[in-house]
């Protein structure tokens, strides 16, 4: 297809909108894929059944991810990079949301009692994991300063991973974030029992810092990051939040806060994963 020519949405692909998929268009033409059906027996499926996701059946290129990126706004389908092995999507396991359940979700809020059940369980010296902050949760901190252009970040950072040799799943979103919840991720089930407020962190991470959904795998995730914090004291700041949203990268990863802060500090990537 060349790329000044737009046309509709395949069938399936359409099937993947409430509303139909009506008058959005793609300019590329898609690899060999089929949509992905919810796991039959989750309690909340979205009324009427739709699948989840699309996704290509063999490894995609990071010059089809950025094309795909690029047509979002048209398309209204966001690109994400899946792990290709043995994945709860390729057996059906998987457990969409309504992205509307997101809006129910404070960032603050989470990040306080993530943060408060923890300390409550903690040891005495475990809680020195979490020095300078201690027991007393910061809150979300401030937003950074853009050092590169969200969209095209995320293109590099995905022409990168995509050497891994990963296909592309394509979730009908408004937004990147809110792929975690329409595409049923679970990958952090042992640390949140639902996914949906860890999208609503994911949300304000691309307001405050331009981070852009980029990949999945079983029970990781990769963000670029357009604004990342380069002081000292931001760095620790956003690497509280961090801990909050994904405890084992600290715990099991760096050891510590304060190091872990160094590791972030000016880095425009970050990866998570959950024991």
């Amino acid at each position: 297809m060349d790329g000044s020519e737009r046309r509709r949405l395949p069938p399936g692909l359409r099937r993947l909108f409430h509303d139909g998929g009506g008058g959005r268009t793609l300019s590329v033409d898609l690899p060999p894929g089929a949509v992905v059906w919810p796991d039959p027996t989750y309690v909340r499926l979205p009324t009427p059944r739709r699948p989840a996701f699309w996704l290509s059946q063999a490894p995609v290129t990071g010059a089809l991810y950025a094309r795909l990126r690029a047509d979002h706004p048209r398309s209204g389908l966001w690109p994400v990079l899946l792990e290709d092995s043995v994945q709860p999507w390729s057996v059906g396991q998987i457990a969409p949301d309504a992205a509307a359940e997101i809006d129910n979700y404070n960032v603050a809020a989470f990040m306080d009692e993530v943060w408060a059940d923890w300390v409550e369980r903690a040891a005495e010296d475990q809680i020195e994991i979490l020095d300078p902050f201690g027991p007393h949760c910061p809150g979300p901190a401030e937003p950074g300063e853009p050092r590169a252009d969200p969209g095209a970040l995320a293109d590099r950072y995905a022409a990168m991973l995509s050497e891994q040799g990963m296909p592309v799943g394509l979730a009908a979103v408004d937004r990147g974030a809110d792929a975690l919840a329409v595409m049923g991720w679970q990958g952090a089930l042992h640390h949140n029992e639902w996914n949906v407020p860890l999208a609503a962190v994911v949300r304000s991470w691309e307001d405050r810092f331009g981070a852009r959904l980029v990949g999945l795998g079983f029970n990781t995730l990769d963000l670029s990051v357009a604004a990342p914090p380069v002081t000292e004291q931001h760095a620790l700041h956003v690497a509280a939040e961090h801990w909050a949203f994904c405890p084992d990268a600290i715990i099991q990863g760096a050891g510590t806060l304060i190091d872990y802060a160094e590791q972030i500090r000016g880095r425009q990537s970050w990866s998570f994963w959950w024991d």
